[in-house]
């Protein structure tokens, strides 16, 4: 997502016609995220995008994660190729409670299930993006192999390129991956996944409750979306994965395969940022192989 256009082509203009309501006021958030008032006093979030594929695969996203049942999505009011509107979730603090019910409709999430690996949702591009990477639904049967291919090793290659990953660092990342279907642990049918599950895309009410923003949606493993949550922190985190091995247990040895799952988010940030996440993702590598 980008900056936004002004005027008749901007957000206030976008979500009336997208809500088929008149818009009263806005207030910019970021470069591409604007709260817009609408004259029966709600207050939307009017995201723009340069990428048509980008904005479908979010609003097809929020909707097959609010289908579940399970967490707490804002609603989709309308999108088009280049604007997405959703409802604005008024902040607070996180609380424990908060945190418990959200361990438990995270795990009732990933068992509503998806088609395949790598299956997209539905209504969703194959081309998608994670942030502002590309990310392709591929569905595949197999987790280690399709992971692997998929997720890994796409900007693995590309950071090699970049110069953000040595190549002794890649080799260190291939080796693991060379011996994926053995670390991986016991195989697991794919779970419906948010997918881009670090501390930022996770929102708390006024309430202490959580709600999901800006998902990659995709079906996957499970320990993905928890190796997100740990790899940049979230509140009452262990209250979170208490409540969720409660209602879904974890095979064992999972808190081994941490960094595994993490070598993607990784490596997707040294394709974007640079800096160390090429040597993060190595070391997360080496500690998953050891």
């Amino acid at each position: 997502m980008t900056s936004r256009p002004r005027g008749a082509d901007g957000p206030a203009a976008a979500a009336a016609r997208l809500t088929g309501c008149r818009a009263t006021g806005e207030r910019p958030v970021t470069a591409a995220l604007t709260e817009v008032t609408l004259d029966d006093g709600r207050v939307v979030v009017v995201k723009h995008g340069d990428d048509p594929g980008a904005v479908r695969a979010e609003a097809a996203g929020l909707r097959w994660l609010a289908d579940a049942g399970a967490v707490r999505i804002p609603a989709v009011h309308g999108h088009d190729r280049r604007w997405l509107v959703s409802d604005r979730i008024a902040p607070g603090p996180p609380s424990a409670r908060g945190a418990a019910r959200f361990g438990r409709d995270l795990a009732a999430l990933h068992a509503a299930g998806a088609p395949a690996f790598g299956a997209p949702p539905p209504g969703g591009p194959e081309d998608a993006r994670i942030g502002r990477a590309p990310l392709r639904n591929v569905p595949g049967a197999d987790w280690p192999a399709w992971y692997a291919e998929h997720r890994v090793l796409p900007y693995l290659r590309r950071a090699v390129d970049d110069g953000a990953l040595r190549p002794a660092g890649a080799a260190v990342i291939e080796d693991v991956l060379d011996r994926l279907p053995e670390l991986a642990g016991p195989a697991e049918p794919p779970a419906r996944l948010h997918g881009d599950l670090w501390n930022g895309n996770v929102l708390w009410d006024s309430q202490g409750e959580v709600w999901l923003i800006d998902p990659a949606a995709h079906g996957g493993h499970r320990e993905t979306d928890l190796a997100m949550l740990h790899l940049f922190g979230c509140p009452h985190l262990d209250r979170i994965l208490d409540a969720y091995r409660e209602r879904a247990p974890l095979a064992d040895g999972w808190s081994g395969r941490v960094g595994i799952h993490q070598l993607f988010p990784l490596l997707v940030h040294a394709v974007l940022f640079g800096g160390g996440y090429g040597e993060q993702a190595v070391e997360a590598a080496r500690t998953a192989g050891s």
